[in-house]
């Protein structure tokens, strides 16, 4: 249906017009696959701070005469004439009519809410390939959507979406899902921007993103996003993450009775075929079990479903169409938030110092339900960068948003208080208490 209704955009000149913010190592893969072009899909503005990088993108995958805009009209102008865009302010972007969708691929947190918020003022679906934004503010933000009569949704490709898309699939041919997840190959709490500083250039990545992939930070924000959208928990902090040779495995690792109670956000660790995500559903039908194992998916309950691969720059495309031709959310918060990813201290810190946010040499994150969270005040990894430390806290200790003092200003922490009053859930909310 995706395919033929883009086909007949494609031959009738009505190709679905996005607009991406950010042009760093993801936004170029991007730019890349979407400059081939895609039937009935075509980039036509970046947004970045550094224009350079823009170019970079436009001029690596291939496009020829970008404009450089100031102003929604004047992008609208040039994407009249055939020429794509480049701009370092949104909201050139996000107020231009000849741009339909917003890919927002910055990793940021308050200037990508800022992005978010402006898009849904002007009715614009926005597929974020953000974990960093969705895991902490996804709720409020899918609720400021829902109001604006917009479309926020995380991206097919990268692992939530890879297993919602999964899931519902599932869920739609009457299997029942009790536990979804990713595949990963390690983690290290303790991995640094030093660390993975050879790694990092040597796939052109950032080193402080490429820790946050080796310390669970990622993992922890992406199974929070898929927690947010399926409704199901995380099994303990930190999720349980049996290692495994084969990912078909992990249904006879994971804690039946968690499974059927709350259902489970996990991951499978070094697990074959190493990449992609997984669905465990469960039946207890003996005649349906038989027909499983006729069809070699084992001998049941549980049975595990696996997509064998992940593909952010190309499977982003599916997700276009759909939030636009269909309004439908690839992956996205069913209610308030199920989990949060709360921070945790590398090593040992001392009062004043300035903790380093995502990746950083400070902190990692893990996944925790956010009860739990409530409870303790747990400082959401989100929000940690810049937060100056009031005590000392021991490594590995979970940081609550009594041991820090905040930056000012932030509307992350107006948009978290929001989210926090609207769900308080069975704990009364430990709002964050904005500095000014």
């Amino acid at each position: 249906m995706i395919d033929t209704t883009l086909r007949e955009r494609e031959s009738k000149s009505q190709p679905i017009r996005v607009g991406m913010v950010g042009a760093g190592a993801e936004g170029r893969a991007i730019a890349l696959q979407l400059g081939s072009p895609v039937p009935g899909i075509r980039l036509v503005g970046i947004a970045n701070r550094t224009l350079e990088h823009a170019e970079k993108a436009f001029s690596r995958a291939g496009f020829a005469g970008w404009r450089r805009s100031s102003s929604p009209i004047e992008a609208e102008k040039a994407i009249a004439a055939g020429n794509p865009v480049l701009t370092d302010d949104p909201s050139v972007l996000t107020a231009c009519d000849a741009i339909d969708v917003i890919i927002e691929v910055t990793g940021t947190i308050d200037a990508a809410a800022w992005t978010c918020l402006r898009a849904f003022e002007h009715g614009k679906p926005v597929v974020l390939v953000n974990a960093e934004l969705d895991s902490l503010l996804g709720p409020i933000l899918k609720a400021k959507a829902d109001r604006a009569g917009a479309i926020l949704t995380h991206t097919d490709g990268d692992e939530p979406g890879v297993a919602m898309t999964l899931l519902r699939y599932l869920r739609s041919v009457g299997l029942r899902p009790v536990a979804a997840g990713n595949l990963k190959g390690m983690v290290d709490h303790y991995r640094t921007p030093e660390t993975q500083r050879e790694f990092a250039e040597k796939y052109g990545l950032n080193p402080k993103k490429t820790a946050s992939f080796a310390d669970a930070t990622k993992l922890s924000m992406e199974t929070t996003i898929l927690s947010n959208a399926t409704g199901f928990q995380a099994g303990r902090r930190g999720m349980y993450g049996p290692a495994c040779k084969n990912v078909q495995e992990i249904a006879q690792l994971l804690p039946a009775d968690q499974m059927l109670s709350t259902g489970l956000v996990d991951y499978a660790l070094g697990a074959a075929p190493y990449t992609g995500a997984f669905v465990i559903v469960y039946e207890d039908s003996a005649p349906k079990q038989a027909q499983l194992a006729y069809y070699k998916l084992g001998e049941g309950p549980f049975y595990v479903f696996y997509t064998p691969y992940h593909l952010p720059h190309i499977q982003i495309a599916s997700t276009i169409a759909r939030a636009f031709i269909h309004r439908d959310a690839t992956v996205a918060p069913i209610a308030g938030p199920v989990c949060e990813v709360i921070s945790i201290a590398k090593r040992n810190l001392k009062t004043g110092e300035h903790l380093d946010g995502v990746g950083g040499f400070c902190a990692y994150g893990l996944i925790e339900n956010t009860a739990a969270a409530r409870e303790m005040a747990a400082l959401p990894i989100g929000l940690s960068e810049g937060c100056v430390l009031t005590r000392d806290i021991g490594k590995d200790q979970a940081i609550s948003f009594s041991d820090v003092s905040l930056p000012p200003d932030r509307i992350s922490d107006r948009l978290w208080n929001e989210q926090a009053a609207k769900w308080p859930h069975s704990l009364p909310a430990s709002p964050v208490p904005i500095a000014r």
